[in-house]
């Protein structure tokens, strides 16, 4: 396995700590211990593509594994905040419909006559990028205004900029899944 997947594969490992730091309260800092392991995380996913271009490591294998860890990590950021009561689950639904949706297409496409591998697509790597902003801002906010006393926090909107980030994320994943399902129809006609 080259160095791109491993880090891949990093990602998906770090999934349990990161729901173990978000949802375990007697953690010391554990909001700030989980954002530091999701930054981490997240960084992962940027770096693993750039090694793979710049040293011709991608494989099908990494076109597969790579958009399948981010919706692990991304899917189970969501979860907790729903837990948390930071964020509406009516959005993480749609946000993880799509993920479901854009995963069987990539395996329809797979196992199709051709064994086309459906690589992440401008609009989803937007969307992913913009989720995993959303979801550093918000948890970083969350410890910002849960943990520090100071006067500019008195009042700070922390929901409302959180609503407005998720409505943001989950607009680009209806679109991006969109784009997908118009790319890649001919494979749900068999």
């Amino acid at each position: 396995m080259n160095l791109p997947n491993k880090l891949t594969v990093a990602r998906v490992i770090a999934v349990p700590f990161y729901v173990a730091f978000m949802l375990i309260s007697g953690i010391p800092y554990n909001y700030l211990w989980a954002l530091i392991l999701f930054g981490a995380a997240s960084l992962t996913d940027m770096i693993d593509g750039k090694i793979a271009r710049k040293n011709n490591l991608i494989t099908d294998l990494g076109k597969f594994l790579d958009p399948l860890a981010d919706k692990v990590l991304v899917s189970a950021a969501l979860i907790c905040m729903v837990e948390l009561g930071w964020t509406a689950s009516y959005l993480v639904i749609i946000i993880i419909c799509r993920e479901f949706i854009v995963s069987a297409l990539r395996l329809a496409a797979a196992s199709s006559n051709d064994r086309t591998v459906i690589a992440a697509g401008i609009w989803g790597k937007l969307k992913t990028a913009f989720t995993m902003i959303a979801i550093a801002v918000i948890t970083a906010l969350h410890i910002l205004t849960d943990n520090f006393a100071f006067a500019f926090f008195d009042g700070f909107p922390v929901g409302l900029i959180s609503d407005i980030l998720m409505w943001i994320s989950t607009v680009l994943t209806v679109i991006s899944g969109v784009i997908y399902i118009a790319s890649y129809r001919h494979l749900l006609k068999g």
